[in-house]
């Protein structure tokens, strides 16, 4: 059969007035999508189905906005959830499509940044002290808009666009095209958010940007960038957040593959994969992965709050996903199969005005004046792939020749050097989120049943998940609607990890917590306490609390806890502190409760130098500081089940 002629067809997109979506996913094809745009409030009003219940295809541009569907904030700027329901497809040789699209450069007028330089490394500065520095997270993606004026049609404007992207950018999960009313989106997006196909949802945590250097990238400049601790902690971090988004959607809690290398013409990232099974509409397995730690944060709740604090303007798509729902045929489960890369490295154009938005992710060791860097590299990064860098801007080197094909030279990935160092990145990761694991093995705690009150750090999700494989019947409940009741009927609770200072007496989250951790300890029911439960179980023991001098957002150490070693993952900036070389101590709970107080002996694992205490166990209690469900706790399990087995 004949397919359409793609210069007829490209020709009618470029003048007509219909809303047309261009997709490459491959080397070879371009599809075209034609249909009509429905905007939508919710995920679960995408219209995945017709009046008559037939599923139909459809690519929705989800904004950023929509976070306020699982509670956090955001400005929200009205921005649609844009649905193009398609009515026809067409899939056409990539080499036919470029050489039918307009190829002249766009001019851009008064192009610069809409923060200043020295504005936005004051912000970065103000992040890593008020926001990593005070608790509220280990790290924050924080924008600013590349902007210019755009004279040219913005059909034309488009698909040149799009032509340049397919002509000069390599290693794109998704290169687009998206033209509505009123509204153009063009990008190469590296990663790709959330997919579901056939019951397997993937996850595809990228992070670390290497801005190749003048005459392009070798193995000796890469290797210096791997060896980078700051970016290598970046990329351990942002797969411990989407690990948390997989806890949650995947009944296997998900497996990670990698690192990978993800080359691309004028920069290259550090990825990881992430597998699970799921028999979730896509629309809720969307809802649940909104969104992407690495344009985002960690914890996402805090960092939506965060981004909220220090940005100025809304975000639009920027950091949302364009998700492409397609029928897949099933009869008994999930209609459609889902394809769902984040909106970043992306051109948008409205009302002759383009803005291309650009972050970088803020960890505890960051230089203000790099993160400016790394903006500046982004913005040329996809200025230069779609060529339209005005002579004014500055730019990231380039490859030597970005328009060479993409096997011209040999991935650097196949190295022997740079394979060996991005293997063993693996040495420091928790076996449990890397090896399968047996749905039928029976637990040790089989029977029991496990309360987790999440403090607003989704690490719970992975906590439960951990609990499950060790037999108990785990069940989360927010910190704002567990009940007493339901704190007196689990066989254990686990008190859970969350932002903020555990000192804080005007907050109504600690408050809560700290009657979660007090009713256990008074009844004298079986307690975990992880993280900021743990400092607040400490407290409540009468043991001081205190800021660390260097927040411990995402870093690995080996401690000795209660007579073992483990290597575990900490993201904490305060800490329970006793005198150096204490080791246990009698200890009352009793005080401020209607309850009689309770004197009970406490065992305390603590650094032999500092004093900071690293775990604490007594009679129905145990504690730790550290996340043992990181992908940082190499001794995770080991250690969660030797502290169950004393709690309970």
């Amino acid at each position: 059969m004949t397919g359409p002629d793609p210069s007829s067809l490209l020709h009618d997109l470029l003048t007509g007035d219909a809303p047309f979506a261009l997709i490459a996913r491959d080397l070879d094809t371009v599809e075209v999508l034609t249909g009509d745009v429905v905007d939508v409030d919710l995920l679960a009003d995408i219209p995945l189905l017709d009046a008559a219940g037939v599923p139909r295809e459809v690519l929705a541009l989800v904004p950023f906005r929509q976070v306020r569907e699982r509670g956090f904030v955001c400005h929200d700027d009205g921005a649609p959830l844009r649905c193009l329901v398609i009515g026809e497809r067409n899939v056409l040789p990539r080499a036919e499509v470029m050489a039918s699209l307009p190829s002249s450069p766009v001019e851009l007028e008064g192009a610069g940044f809409d923060i200043a330089d020295e504005e936005y490394a004051d912000i970065v500065r103000r992040v890593i002290a008020d926001e990593i520095g005070r608790g509220e997270g280990a790290n924050f993606v924080i924008r600013r808009d590349f902007v210019a004026g755009v004279a040219a049609d913005p059909r034309e404007a488009a698909l040149t666009w799009f032509r340049a992207l397919l002509a000069h950018e390599k290693g794109a999960y998704w290169t687009f095209a998206v033209v509505t009313e009123g509204h153009i989106a063009v990008g190469a997006s590296p990663e790709a958010h959330v997919s579901a196909q056939d019951g397997i949802v993937t996850m595809n945590p990228i992070s670390g940007t290497f801005r190749h250097p003048a005459g392009g990238a070798t193995a000796d400049t890469l290797a210096e960038f791997l060896r980078s601790t700051k970016e290598t902690e970046e990329l351990f971090m942002v797969v411990d957040e989407e690990l948390k988004m997989m806890s949650a959607v995947c009944t296997d809690g998900g497996r990670i593959t990698g690192p990978h290398l993800k080359e691309m013409s004028r920069l290259t990232h550090t990825e990881y994969m992430l597998r699970g099974r799921s028999d979730l509409d896509p629309r809720d397995i969307l809802r649940e992965t909104m969104f992407a730690p690495t344009v985002t944060g960690s914890p996402m709740q805090n960092a939506c709050t965060v981004i909220a604090r220090h940005e100025t303007a809304p975000r639009g798509y920027y950091s949302g996903v364009a998700a492409l729902f397609t029928p897949n045929g099933a009869t008994d489960g999930p209609t459609h199969d889902l394809d769902a890369p984040i909106l970043i490295r992306t051109a948008y154009l409205v009302d002759g005005r383009l803005r291309v938005p650009v972050g970088a992710t803020l960890v505890r060791h960051s230089d203000p004046y790099g993160e400016v860097g790394e903006t500046h590299g982004k913005a040329a990064g996809v200025l230069g792939a779609i060529g339209a860098i005005p002579r004014d801007v500055p730019t990231a080197p380039a490859d030597a020749d970005p328009d060479a094909p993409a096997g011209a030279r040999r991935p650097l990935a196949e190295d022997p050097a740079i394979a060996e160092l991005l293997a063993s990145r693996n040495d420091r990761l928790a076996p449990f989120w890397m090896n399968p694991q047996d749905p039928d093995e029976m637990g040790p705690f089989a029977g029991r049943t496990a309360l987790v009150v999440d403090a607003e750090d989704r690490f719970t999700t992975m906590l439960a998940h951990q609990l499950r494989h060790l037999g108990l019947d785990a069940r989360i409940v927010h910190w704002s609607r567990v009940t007493d009741t339901e704190l007196d009927a689990a066989d254990l609770v686990v008190s859970g990890p969350g932002p903020g200072d555990p000192r804080d007496d005007d907050s109504a989250r600690i408050a809560a917590m700290r009657r979660v951790v007090s009713r256990r300890l008074h009844t004298g029911a079986p307690l975990l306490a992880v993280c900021l439960s743990h400092q607040i179980l400490a407290d409540q023991l009468g043991i001081d609390l205190a800021p660390l001098a260097q927040p411990h957002q995402g870093l690995q150490k080996s401690v000795d806890v209660f007579g073992e070693a483990a290597s575990i993952g900490f993201y904490n900036t305060f800490t329970a502190r006793v005198a150096p070389g204490t080791t246990g101590r009698g200890l009352s709970v009793g005080d401020g409760f209607s309850a009689p107080a309770r004197d009970i002996p406490v065992e305390v694992a603590a650094d032999a130098e500092t004093g900071d205490v690293y775990a604490l166990r007594g009679p129905a209690v145990a504690s730790v500081q550290g996340h043992l469900e990181s992908i940082l706790s190499r001794d995770g399990m080991r250690t969660l089940e030797r502290l169950i087995a004393h709690a309970l």
